[in-house]
């Protein structure tokens, strides 16, 4: 089992900074890729930023040149560096990772999310 643990959510005005941070641990062989989904109120989940194993990243149009995906890979750990915040990035954050097993499946697992809020 793999667990996924969020932090950095916090509540900051508009033109602020935040940097999310979420740590894997458990039955961990290999990492294929971190990335980060936001949920606003009413709406979908949608994709914020990607990071694969190989160094490729994939970011939302509506985040492109304003957030940074990261990792450590020492520690298992992906980071959302956002700036410029604007109050539609307003959203509950989830961690989503797609990690291969000893037995060589792969499977997705998603945190328990954390709160971003920006205020104008």
């Amino acid at each position: 089992q793999v667990q996924l643990v969020e932090s950095g959510g916090d509540e900051v005005q508009a033109g602020g900074s935040l940097r999310l941070s979420c740590a894997a641990s458990g039955s961990i062989f290999s990492i294929n890729a971190m990335g980060w989904y936001r949920q606003a109120p009413g709406k979908q989940r949608e994709l914020v930023a990607t990071l694969t194993s190989g160094d490729n990243t994939n970011y939302a149009d509506s985040v492109k040149g304003r957030f940074t995906i990261s990792r450590d890979n020492a520690k298992n750990t992906v980071y959302l560096q956002m700036n410029s915040l604007k109050p539609e990035d307003t959203a509950v954050y989830y961690c989503n990772a797609r990690i291969r097993s000893s037995s060589g499946r792969e499977f997705t697992y998603w945190g328990q999310g954390t709160q971003v809020i920006v205020s104008s």
